[in-house]
């Protein structure tokens, strides 16, 4: 690291946040942060403990009351200070970002951005929270509506974008008046401890943020599941992980909202504008450097176009410069371990063993960090891993189909449902398209539509509930009915 480097990291807190303390975890264990791009260890934080766990949730609980009663304006005017201080400091939030997690400092600085919108958008949101008052169809009683906070809240959040995914969580549950305690992912905490820290300056009461990091998470967080105080779950990370969750928080019955794996596809019709199928594949595929539940994992391209697609696909992929996240021009960072990097590599041995060509990368690249290049596949066969594994990083495997109900068919052979692409300049098939696809969201003519102001979230094995829009907040409030009588 550079001394800029090391001045960023060593300002970040380093213990668990608890009532507005930093405290040691019990036991004072540590454990390490690393640079994917060098896979050297850039600090330790605090490793909770089950008992910090029950500690930071006695914390949330005890100030549950207090916070719910302070007026939605305050805490609006709470993630609004917070949204501005977000941008007074993008550069060191992000370079941070990009020494613990490896993605470009463009791209780091795009979801600091990004992650700020959500405080805006839910300092809005706060203050538009409403109920109800209508007269009974009898005429003899009225009917009352309110909209109350949840209640306490367990919010886990994954290592791919530790910032953005922390305050899509943090600020509906700020905005409804729920307190929190949090697990950011143990491969990237600094990030979450950084973000805590700015709300406490921001205003934010003791206890009403809590964060626990840990390697045990498990071992933490199940009992806090199991614990009947709490009645919020909000999760992002693997369907796998997510159905163990579900399955322990059936206990209390929870409210849970899962934002889990996916395996997008990106249909190119016969008539899509190629240069704009091209360039919303490079967003979809390489955002992130591929490493996102959004990212599109099937390219499904009509036979017409197929051999263009892919020729001008992988020159495109083969220009990105590749190196440390901090480097001058660099586009693509490394993925996040040694054993993800395997694993992506295992997927594409297994395409090219069932008949695949490689037009572009398909190796890891020598040298220190995790770092592979930039992949296209063509003529992949539908039985291959890659059509119904995540992919997680920079591989597009090319499929070809037929015909229009080929094409639906195939994008929606997956157990998963988050996110589809479609390109095509006719209406009315992208209307067809678009009712057919088995997805939460659809990106037509676009490689990236992620907004603050809208719903996001998957159906089938890639979860339930929505973050973001209006119908973010509502996943934090539960609705009263009064019946008022005597009238």
């Amino acid at each position: 690291m550079s001394e800029h480097e090391s001045r960023i990291v060593a300002a970040v807190p380093r213990e668990l946040l608890r009532a507005g303390q930093w405290v040691p975890a019990h036991g004072g264990g540590v454990l390490g942060v690393a640079d994917p791009s060098t896979g050297q260890v850039l600090t330790t934080v605090a490793d909770a403990t089950p008992a910090d766990g029950a500690a930071a949730l006695d914390a949330a609980v005890a100030a549950q009351p207090e916070w719910a009663a302070m007026p939605p304006r305050e805490r609006g005017e709470i993630l609004r200070r917070a949204f501005e201080l977000m941008h007074e400091r993008i550069d060191d939030l992000a370079l941070l970002m990009t020494l613990e997690m490896g993605k470009p400092i463009a791209e780091s600085r795009g979801e600091i951005v990004y992650a700020a919108e959500f405080f805006r958008w839910f300092a809005e949101e706060a203050v538009r929270v409403h109920g109800d008052y209508r007269v009974a169809p009898a005429g003899d009683k009225r009917i009352l509506t309110m909209q109350q906070p949840v209640g306490p809240c367990l919010l886990i959040t994954p290592w791919n974008f530790p910032t953005a995914m922390g305050t899509r969580k943090i600020g509906p549950a700020v905005a409804a008046g729920c307190t929190m305690v949090v697990k950011p992912a143990a491969e990237t905490p600094l990030s979450m401890l950084a973000l805590a820290e700015l709300l406490g300056e921001a205003g934010l009461p003791d206890g009403v943020l809590n964060v626990v990091t840990t390697s045990s998470s498990a071992a933490v967080m199940e009992p806090l599941i199991r614990d009947a105080r709490v009645r919020k779950l909000s999760f992002t990370g693997s369907t796998a992980v997510g159905r163990r969750l579900v399955e322990q928080s059936a206990q209390s019955l929870l409210r849970v909202s899962m934002e889990l794996g996916g395996n997008a596809p990106f249909l190119v019709f016969a008539d899509a504008d190629l240069d704009a199928a091209v360039e919303g594949a490079v967003q979809a595929k390489m955002r992130n450097v591929g490493e996102a539940c959004t990212a599109a994992n099937r390219f499904l391209v009509h036979d017409s176009v197929a051999d263009e697609f892919a020729t001008r696909l992988a020159e495109r992929l083969s220009s990105l410069r590749v190196g440390r996240g901090t480097d001058e021009g660099v586009q693509v960072g490394p993925v996040i371990t040694e054993k993800a990097r395997a694993q992506i590599l295992e997927l594409v041995a297994d395409a090219t063993d069932r008949g695949a060509s490689v037009l572009a990368g398909g190796d890891a690249l020598p040298g220190a960090g995790y770092f592979l290049a930039p992949t296209v596949l063509a003529d992949v066969p539908p039985d291959a891993r890659v059509g119904s594994e995540e992919i997680f990083g920079p591989v597009a495997p090319i499929t070809r189909f037929a015909d229009d109900a080929d094409a639906l068919r195939m994008a929606n052979d997956t157990e998963f449902g988050l996110i589809a692409y479609a390109f095509t300049a006719d209406l009315t098939r992208a209307l067809w398209v678009s009712e057919g696809l088995e997805t939460g969201m659809v990106a037509l003519n676009a490689g990236v539509i992620s907004n603050p102001a809208a719903p996001f979230g998957g159906v089938k094995s890639s979860g339930f509930g929505r973050e973001g829009g209006r119908e973010g907040i509502a996943e934090y409030l539960e609705t009263k009915y009064v019946g008022v009588g005597g009238l």
